[in-house]
């Protein structure tokens, strides 16, 4: 089951002026040791910086804040698009680089202050009805200030971040979010610490009890089920609604959007865990469930055009264990720009380039296996036959060209 019901934001309940207030937190990941950027304020001077969007409180230089300002309203732009909701007010920040130069009383509240001082961030929010009122504390370190400025501007639109899982999920895809681009450009500790733990699954992480502020690592399996599902063609479609419906506060679930397709979101979701980098690109790498499979009896052939910008294809090849196929493919296709040189199937001397395969069935997949651009193969396993160009799964969207495969069944 992945269902969840639509929440509040959570914290103690008030009364005033006869209208329910929930005050609320949402919190950011500790991100690693570093400074921001460029030299420091002068003198440690704290300064206002305004745009149209927020209010700064900062001990940053002025160019600094230029800089933090432009990301923060690029992002704005961005987020308050895709959610369908110009936003409302000015969201107020204290964006902190060395709390040194913030004597007590400066920072207006305790628990930002707390959360500043452990390299994070907090959200601190009033909420009446559906709208609210947010103000950022914010370490100036990593993109805290932009992962709490989609909180804010998801309690000041709509009065909720929504379930933990999303929240924070589009919180940080928030701070990583550029305009056109849908490749991962993500911390290389988030990267490293995905690749190399065991992976959390769907239900852990959509039904979970966890909360908001628990820490950077579970952030990531967020993250990385978020970007899969606003970015993969297969399922991008009934993400943004969901969403939408989440943050409206209607009566859906995860359950309701996609369960007629867990199995193939669980396959796609653990593929990317597995090979997740900067530059992987989901919405190429997503895999067709709608390509229909047949045997070919002996003597036919199939003919496929195979992409090299594109991870797995379907050749509507269906496979069983030890069957030999030939193979025939004319043709070629460039590598990233590091490698200008048009290469056939067979690839180049380092075997990037060359035409390779999968099997997949019941939503396993047999070992890579090399196909090349002529002679013949064999089926590791039974299932339905994929293939691609082999490249670096980072760098699958620098590819471009196509081959043509023709694949053969022997008399």
């Amino acid at each position: 089951m992945f269902s969840f019901a639509p929440r509040r934001l959570g914290g103690a309940v008030v009364f005033a002026a006869c209208l329910l207030i929930v005050p609320a937190v949402a919190s950011a990941q500790t991100v690693g040791s570093g400074s921001a950027s460029g030299a420091a304020a002068p003198s440690g001077a704290r300064q206002d910086y305004r745009s149209q969007h927020f209010l700064v409180h900062s001990d940053l230089s002025p160019a600094e804040a230029k800089q933090l300002l432009e990301k923060l309203e690029y992002m704005l732009g961005i987020i308050s698009t895709y959610w369908a909701k110009p936003p409302k007010g000015v969201i107020e920040c204290y964006v902190v680089k060395d709390l040194a130069n913030w004597p007590a009383g400066t920072i207006p509240d305790d628990y930002g202050r707390e959360k500043i001082q452990r390299k994070e961030g907090v959200t601190v929010s009033l909420v009446l009805g559906n709208e609210g009122r947010a103000t950022v504390y914010a370490t100036a370190e990593g993109g805290v200030a932009q992962h709490e400025a989609v909180h804010a501007y998801c309690a000041q639109n709509f009065g909720t971040t929504g379930p933990t899982w999303y929240s924070e999920g589009m919180a940080e895809m928030g701070q990583y979010w550029k305009k056109g681009e849908l490749a991962v450009a993500v911390h290389d500790y988030v990267v490293e610490h995905i690749r190399t733990s065991e992976p959390k699954s769907l239900n852990e992480i959509v039904n979970s009890n966890d909360r908001t502020g628990d820490s950077w690592q579970n952030y990531a399996w967020r993250w990385a089920l978020c970007h899969l599902l606003a970015t993969n063609p297969n399922y991008a479609a009934n993400f943004r609604p969901l969403g939408l419906g989440i943050l409206n506060q209607k009566p859906v679930s995860f359950e309701q959007a996609y369960g007629h397709v867990a199995d193939h979101i669980s396959f796609e979701y653990l593929f990317f865990l597995q090979r997740l980098c900067n530059g992987y690109r989901v919405d190429l790498c997503a895999w067709d469930w709608k390509r229909k499979f047949t045997a070919l009896p002996p003597g036919t052939s199939r003919t496929v055009q195979v992409a090299a910008g594109k991870g797995y294809q379907p050749t509507g090849v269906l496979v069983k264990a030890d069957d030999r196929l030939e193979v025939a493919a004319t043709g070629s296709w460039k590598l990233d720009k590091t490698k200008p040189a048009a290469v056939t199937a067979a690839g180049d001397t380092d075997g990037e380039g060359k035409l390779v395969g999968v099997v997949f069935h019941n939503f396993q997949l047999s070992d890579e296996f090399e196909i090349g651009d002529s002679g013949a193969f064999t089926a590791p396993s039974e299932g339905q036959l994929f293939v691609r160009c082999k490249s670096d799964w980072g760098s699958v969207g620098d590819n471009f060209g196509n081959v043509t495969v023709k694949f053969s069944a022997p008399k």
